[in-house]
């Protein structure tokens, strides 16, 4: 089972979206089979193929999520975010803004999705390898 350290160790690579697919690497070779953001804490739980998991504090104050998703809007923050254009804790607050309360990895999908505050997906995409 892997720990919230090797995680970090991981995740501190990560400067902007660009570095995500190497980052996803990562995890896959730490046996990590996916994750949960919320986006209004910052908390990630991690789990692997049986389904343990480790989670994270929160990691910033909360951010408040807008009660309608504007799904246009968010794909504009996403785009910027994967060119490098964002860090994380400015794509999170794009996110909250444009009505996205969740994310989900699925690393054996090679899927993120995104979800609004009543857990509908409104963005589904392909992690690049």
């Amino acid at each position: 089972m892997f720990t919230l350290e090797q995680i970090k160790q991981a995740h501190d690579k990560v400067q902007t979206g660009a570095d995500f697919p190497n980052y996803i690497q990562d995890l896959i070779n730490l046996g990590v089979k996916g994750y949960d953001t919320l986006i209004n804490y910052g908390r990630v739980a991690y789990y692997d193929s049986n389904d343990d998991s480790v989670s994270t504090d929160k990691k910033y104050d909360e951010i408040k999520i807008a009660s309608t998703a504007n799904k246009e809007r968010f794909i504009e923050f996403l785009v910027m975010n994967q060119d490098g254009q964002t860090d994380y804790f400015t794509f999170c607050q794009q996110a909250a803004q444009s009505g996205i309360a969740k994310s989900r990895i699925d690393i054996i999908e090679m899927t993120c999705t995104y979800f609004d505050a009543v857990g509908d997906a409104i963005v589904i995409e392909k992690i690049p390898s």
